[in-house]
């Protein structure tokens, strides 16, 4: 685990199967939340999230309830977040880009549209 209060891209999720941390040109930066975060390229937003230890990135409509990936392919619309400003992507289809800022969405992502 690496420690918390360095400066630099937390690369930890964006591991190769033998655990060994990827060549530059296969690792994509993006931000979650505004947390500086790394991804194997080609990856899904779910699955870069999965691979840093986060597991919920919405909220229902009603009662706020934490949400995640629940089907993995784009069935449930579960797994919803805000991507580049745009909300309702699902995180599950959605591959990791370089730059990319990713949100966390809440309810159904439009503000005080239909509340």
């Amino acid at each position: 685990m690496r420690n918390r209060s360095e400066p630099s891209v937390d690369t930890e999720g964006a591991e190769g199967a033998e655990g060994e941390e990827e060549r530059d040109t296969d690792v994509v930066r993006f931000a979650f939340d505004g947390r500086a975060l790394a991804a194997r390229r080609g990856q899904s937003i779910a699955g870069a999230l999965w691979g840093h230890g986060i597991v919920a990135w919405r909220t229902t409509r009603g009662g706020g309830r934490p949400r995640g990936a629940f089907c993995g392919m784009g069935v449930c619309f579960d797994c919803l977040v805000v991507v580049n400003g745009v909300p309702g992507q699902r995180a599950c289809l959605v591959r990791v880009s370089e730059g990319d800022a990713v949100t966390s969405q809440e309810g159904h992502g439009h503000g005080a549209l239909g509340s």
